[in-house]
């Protein structure tokens, strides 16, 4: 059984807090948006498909104790929340997408005057409610079809080791996860032999979130620091590399966890395919290509501490990008739900 990282009941929404992790496992109540808001910036939730369930359902939640007699009213309070969460984090795209999404619901349902304020509010918070379940069959759709993409070439009996970085499991996700979830399917199909994970330098999600999905769901695999991977490709015979994603541009390029493009690099250089595992709600259409993906830019603390403990010489100036941006030339092929495309096909599937 995955881990499960967001509890959700109708008026109740509980997330695990993925700072204090894997030393304890203590769930955090949010009760409304600014609770949404702070736990996305903190990272106490992160990955983008989870960035975009909790702070929906922040909402939803919200909302659920709320009385409106007004439909306009109710309308501006849903797009003024709803754009105040995408500002949590600005990269992931998938907060924006379904935001504008939610947005565009409330106007129809504006318009409807059959529509009453309190069916308004209803459907509007049910339409959130299955933002969960859908997100958990496509992550096992992605699973499926990376799987697949991943086998299709090699032999029948032939076993496979996959290097992935930063974290895209359950704690990224409603649940099974995008990248981690090719790699919990091959596992089911008794076709992986190991996992190797980066420890994702500086806050260190390989380390303490995916090598504790990895360790919790029994999958056989080894955790390296990130300047290991070139010595790892050269000597242990990796068959593929597959990662998460935050943002895809229309051409391909794709913004993930900061050492993403490095490790793309390398795998080209020693013929090691590299895929991105992503719902379709990270394509960004609108964006034509990495160079126009904002990249947001975090507090040199996370740097210069571990914890509470200092590891870097006071004084010392920091650059903290979150993310990097992977040009769409090294990546075999993108994984989602509704199958897996070359980076050329992106422009024209829907």
């Amino acid at each position: 059984m995955t881990l499960k990282s967001i509890k959700y009941e109708k008026g109740n929404l509980e997330i695990l807090d993925q700072l204090l992790l894997p030393a304890q496992s203590k769930f955090i109540q949010v009760k409304g948006v600014e609770d949404g808001w702070k736990v996305i910036n903190k990272m106490q939730v992160r990955g983008a498909p989870a960035i975009a369930i909790v702070g929906c359902l922040s909402l939803a939640v919200e909302l659920s104790t709320e009385v409106f007699d007004d439909k306009k009213v109710l309308r501006q309070e849903i797009e003024g929340k709803l754009n105040y969460l995408v500002s949590s984090r600005p990269t992931a795209v998938n907060m924006k997408i379904a935001a504008d999404e939610l947005i565009a619901l409330s106007n129809k349902l504006y318009k409807d005057e059959t529509v009453t304020a309190e069916v308004m509010k209803v459907k509007f918070i049910d339409e959130i409610e299955s933002m969960l379940e859908k997100d958990i069959a496509d992550n096992k759709a992605i699973g499926e079809y990376g799987a697949s993409d991943i086998l299709k070439s090699l032999p029948s009996d032939s076993m496979v080791r996959i290097l992935t970085h930063c974290n895209t499991g359950s704690l990224a996700t409603a649940g099974y996860g995008t990248a981690l979830g090719v790699i919990r399917t091959l596992h089911s199909l008794k076709r992986l032999e190991h996992v190797y994970c980066t420890e994702t330098r500086p806050y260190n999600q390989g380390a303490r979130l995916t090598a504790y999905e990895l360790v919790h769901d029994k999958i056989p695999a080894t955790l390296i620091v990130d300047s290991m991977v070139a010595a790892l490709m050269k000597q242990r015979n990796i068959t593929a590399v597959v990662v998460g994603a935050d943002r895809v541009a229309s051409n391909g390029d794709t913004a993930n966890k900061i050492g993403t493009y490095q490790i793309a690099v390398l795998a080209k250089h020693h013929g090691v395919p590299f895929y991105v595992a992503a719902p379709f709600t990270s394509i960004d259409k609108k964006i034509i290509s990495g160079d126009h993906i904002i990249i947001e830019e975090r507090p040199d603390r996370e740097m210069t501490h571990v914890g509470d403990h200092r590891i870097a010489a006071q004084g010392i100036s920091c650059w903290n990008p979150a993310f990097d941006i992977t040009p769409a030339a090294l990546i075999a092929g993108i994984i989602t739900e509704k199958g897996v495309f070359r980076p050329s096909e992106l422009a024209n599937c829907q």
